[in-house]
């Protein structure tokens, strides 16, 4: 096992300061404590393309993402990805060749929720949920392990990955790319009106 160092970067709030401590209990109880930093100021987006940089590896299997631009962010860093077979990892990674994905071990579902009208309304209306609507993922701590295992000791496959992240993020994720998809989409809406030319090659700052 090469030596590493695992760096966590998280924004500083009351919601994240308790989850810090519990971690840094943890790192102390697994006798990592010296390994571990977690990284709370606040950083300029100007900043984080230097800290993505700084790494070997990117690990981030959210419970819960949207589009996960962060994971986008270090492919277009050159990164290999780390995350999870779930939500929109599922568009913007390729397994095994942009990053690792982690199989779900757990789905979170909530089969009611409660609607309030207004904020004097106190009751609510419960509504039901059929089919249950999945709040949340858990991923295979087994997967996770073995995922960083094979990257921590494969710098090809480090590499591999990483070029591929890149190349992804230029073909699909680049501004101009997305750009002209938009204006593909758009335009028909509108009776053709709408004209953007953009250039035909697109390649990522450095």
């Amino acid at each position: 096992m090469p030596k590493w160092r695992y760096v966590c970067k998280v924004w500083p709030q009351p919601r994240t300061a308790a989850q810090t401590q519990a971690d840094l209990a943890l790192a102390e109880e697994l006798g990592i404590r010296d390994r571990v930093i977690i990284a709370s100021s606040f950083a300029s987006r100007n900043f984080m393309p230097h800290l993505i940089a700084a790494c070997d590896i990117y690990v981030g299997p959210s419970r819960l993402e949207g589009f996960g631009m962060p994971h986008v962010e270090a492919g277009a860093c050159g990164k290999p990805v780390v995350a999870m077979d779930a939500m929109a990892f599922r568009d913007t990674l390729v397994h095994e060749q942009t990053a690792l994905l982690a199989g779900i071990a757990r789905e979170n579902t909530v089969t009611e929720v409660r609607v309030f009208d207004s904020e004097h309304d106190v009751n609510g209306t419960l509504i039901p949920l059929d089919p249950p609507r999945v709040v949340d993922y858990r991923a295979s701590v087994d997967d996770l392990e073995a995922a960083l295992l094979r990257l921590m000791t494969n710098a090809d496959l480090r590499r591999r990955l990483g070029e591929g992240g890149r190349a992804r993020v230029e073909a699909r994720f680049a501004h101009q790319v997305v750009a002209r998809r938009m204006v593909e989409l758009v335009a028909p809406c509108l009776g053709g009106a709408v004209s953007v030319t953009v250039p035909a090659h697109t390649s990522l700052a450095a």
